[in-house]
């Protein structure tokens, strides 16, 4: 995301807490900080993509000062999480844009993210623009934490989606169908997706090299029912999602693609 940023020609100030990874975004031009107070203090926007929770904690608690800045968090946390930190942001003197992204590494890579921006008006209308090399869309979801709320919505139809190509290919296996007839009436269908091509191209491979983790899959399905425990929501489909990936980490492939979640419905057959 950095490196887009900076080819584009943004000015730019980066810093990370793992030695090294400024180096490629440093070649395009970008100018690497210290630290993340220094970081801060150079700029006027802080676009913050971090693991979660304890790692921004920890980070922002070694900036104290935010007068005039706009903290923009881009990853996925719990709502009620992004709300206190909006409070905490003002208390520090700054200003608070939640603009969590949809898409993996690819569409990382190549640009074509899409954020959901939620905060006060002014502020969105300053970042948005700054979004530009990393998005394809920017989405206004209203007032803090809404743009959160739409993140997690959005991850119920991804993960039930890429959950439900798993179990499909794994039917079909079974009945020792063609699979690649499978992926062809797949991609030929009214439900073929950019998402579904590329889980079924690795689903039929046995390639889980990873560009959404299993790990990474989990936390957010958690949050997605934590989310709708806290609201009596009912949330069937995601509550079988949130087994099936538990269960695929304990099988030991936490550090997979999400389409590994096939060894899960696999196990379970073979349990049967």
């Amino acid at each position: 995301m950095a490196l887009n940023l900076a080819r584009a020609g943004t000015p730019l100030i980066v810093w990370s807490r793992t030695a090294g990874r400024c180096a490629p975004v440093a070649a395009a031009g970008a100018t690497v900080a210290g630290s993340a107070a220094e970081a801060v203090a150079a700029a006027d926007v802080v676009l913050v993509m971090l693991s979660g929770p304890p790692a921004i904690d920890e980070v922002l608690a070694t900036v104290p000062d935010l007068r005039n800045k706009i903290i923009v968090p881009m990853g996925t946390t719990a709502p009620g999480y992004s709300t206190a930190l909006g409070e905490r942001i003002r208390a520090a003197g700054g200003r608070h844009v939640e603009a969590p992204v949809s898409g993996s590494r690819q569409p990382a890579e190549t640009g074509q993210l899409v954020a959901m921006l939620a905060g006060e008006d002014a502020d969105i209308a300053t970042v948005r623009p700054l979004l530009a090399p990393l998005c394809r869309e920017t989405v206004r979801c209203g007032a803090v934490p809404r743009g959160l709320l739409m993140k997690l919505a959005v991850n119920v139809f991804l993960i039930s989606t890429v959950t439900g190509l798993a179990e499909t290919v794994h039917f079909a296996e079974q009945h020792n169908l063609d699979l690649d007839v499978l992926a062809a009436v797949l991609n030929a269908g009214q439900m073929a997706s950019a998402i579904s091509r590329v889980k079924v191209a690795k689903l039929l491979a046995g390639d889980f090299e990873v560009q959404a983790s299993i790990r990474d899959v989990l936390y957010n399905n958690l949050l997605i029912t934590e989310a709708a425990r806290t609201a009596g929501i009912a949330s069937p489909l995601i509550d079988i999602c949130e087994a099936l990936y538990a269960e695929t980490a304990a099988l030991g492939h936490a550090d997979q693609d999400m389409a590994a979640v096939i060894r899960a419905v696999q196990a379970r057959t073979s349990a049967a």
